[in-house]
């Protein structure tokens, strides 16, 4: 198999080959190596190598899920893997191997993925980029100057440059959708308890995190998301029941759907015309499908709703520090931290218990007046970024006051952030690119529960203007 003929395949289609004996896992667990071999020195996206052990299960007895034989990456943010280390990007954090595999990476081996390491994050997962002190920058494959968001930036840069069909990522506050959208990806976040983070957490962030993965086809991430969704006993949140199979529904056209699109910022403030135009261009996309669509935006409380937001990010990141110092008996000092986490650090530890809840009131309250809203409309589309995908070195990471420091964060990831406070699922679909050749990702969001929806809406989207056509020339 060339190198070509590799990059054409989605992750479903490689494993069609598996099936019917046109390749070897053996042969696409070596062909996925020598292309992060080649491209990894340019694109800084894996991080941690365990191709020795991707090696010996390629050419054992593999499970005969739907992806059996697919190369794959985990993202070094609760990728939690039975002898890989998970840092987080932190210096803070020893590089101790992982006692057991989680749940979800158990669920990823049991499809037939080949997991062949770790892919780069920012530290902690803060900021929607991905350029840490401990491992450097990760370049987006399609400008090398570019970042390709973050915190999974490492994993939409292998993807993008088709290292690997489909990687693991997570989402915070749009930590899959925008590296999906600066790469030029699908990235789908999944609905509040639709991941178990079993046996290690109940949940991340208070439910503000949900795990999935980004990938080149609408197909791969519905199956994917088969392979992987479902709660367990002793899980804080349930999500209400899926499917039979996301894949095969993918296949039913969704019926016509009323369809709201927002041209500005949540605040009323004007998009950049790049942003602009890739909503405008998905907005008559939609209406071309025979689909109701109009002008309208969730009556959201952004002034109550950021520092809110904020609360529970400092909260939880103090508590993960304090935990991690407890474990590895370590001491938290300004010195082992980038500047925007030890600020962040320091203010959650000053956060009151009603202060907290004081938040998560906010949050619940923002989750019902949307549920509201999505009575009316069955998606939102917005852009999924507030502005096309940055330089790397654009935000100051070593700012220590935490307004300061995620006042342009914010600014740039405002939209996504806002289904993490909701539950509610929201994909990143590549529908345009400007005149520079940068993705610029449409973002549609569905009611809690409802990725069918947005699957179904994505497959007529992918069928009408196909992008897997469309790669950076570093992939070859």
């Amino acid at each position: 198999m060339t190198i070509k003929e590799y990059a054409e395949y989605d992750g479903l289609g490689l494993a069609e080959l598996v099936r019917n004996k046109d390749v070897k896992p053996s042969e696409l667990v070596e062909e996925a190596i020598s292309r992060a071999e080649t491209l990894n020195p340019k694109l800084n996206c894996v991080v941690f190598q365990d191709y020795e052990r991707a090696r010996a299960t390629a050419q054992g007895a593999l499970p005969k899920g739907v992806f059996a034989g697919v190369p794959f990456l985990l993202k070094d943010i609760f990728g939690f893997a039975e002898g890989m280390p998970t840092r987080l990007a932190a210096r803070f954090v020893p590089p101790f191997p992982g006692a057991h595999d989680s749940l979800l990476t158990a669920r990823y081996k049991a499809a037939g993925l080949v997991i062949l390491g770790k892919t780069n994050v920012s530290e902690f997962g803060l900021v929607p980029t991905t350029e840490s002190r401990l491992y450097g920058p990760a370049r987006n494959p399609w400008n090398l100057e570019y970042s390709p968001g973050g915190s999974s930036g490492g994993a939409a840069a292998a993807v993008a440059a088709r290292i690997v069909p489909l990687a693991h990522a997570n989402d915070g506050g749009g930590s899959i959708r925008v590296p999906a959208s600066c790469c030029g990806l699908v990235g789908l976040k999944p609905t509040r308890g639709r991941m178990s983070y079993a046996p290690d957490f109940g949940d991340v962030l208070d439910g503000l995190a949900n795990d999935h993965v980004v990938s080149r086809s609408v197909r791969d991430t519905a199956a994917a998301l088969d392979a992987t969704a479902g709660c367990i006993e002793g899980d804080p949140y349930w999500a209400p029941e899926p499917p039979l199979s996301y894949l095969a529904a993918m296949a039913t056209r969704p019926k016509r759907l009323r369809i709201a699109f927002s041209t500005k910022k949540i605040d009323g403030r004007s998009l950049p015309p790049d942003c602009v135009a890739a909503i405008e261009h998905a907005a008559r996309l939609c209406e071309s499908l025979g689909h109701i669509v109009e002008e309208a935006t969730p009556d959201l409380n952004v002034v109550a709703l950021i520092p809110a937001f904020m609360t529970f990010w400092a909260g939880h990141l103090a508590a993960g520090i304090d935990h991690i110092a407890h474990l590895s008996g370590q001491t938290p000092s300004a010195d082992r931290f980038e500047g925007l986490t030890w600020g962040l650090y320091e203010a959650g530890k000053r956060i009151t218990a009603s202060k907290y809840l004081l938040a998560k009131g906010a949050m619940q309250l923002a989750a019902r007046q949307t549920a509201t809203f999505h009575q009316h409309y069955d998606v939102w589309l917005s852009s999924t970024l507030g502005s096309p995908p940055v330089r790397l070195g654009t935000f100051d990471l070593d700012e220590r006051d935490p307004e300061k420091a995620f006042a342009p964060l914010i600014d740039y990831v405002q939209y996504t952030a806002m289904q993490n406070v909701t539950g509610q699922p929201a994909i990143n679909l590549p529908l345009h690119w400007n005149e520079a050749g940068l993705p610029i990702g449409a973002h549609f969001v569905g009611r809690y529960g409802d990725e069918m929806t947005l699957l179904q809406l994505a497959a007529q989207l992918e069928e009408a203007v196909p992008w897997a056509q469309r790669r950076p020339g570093i992939a070859g």
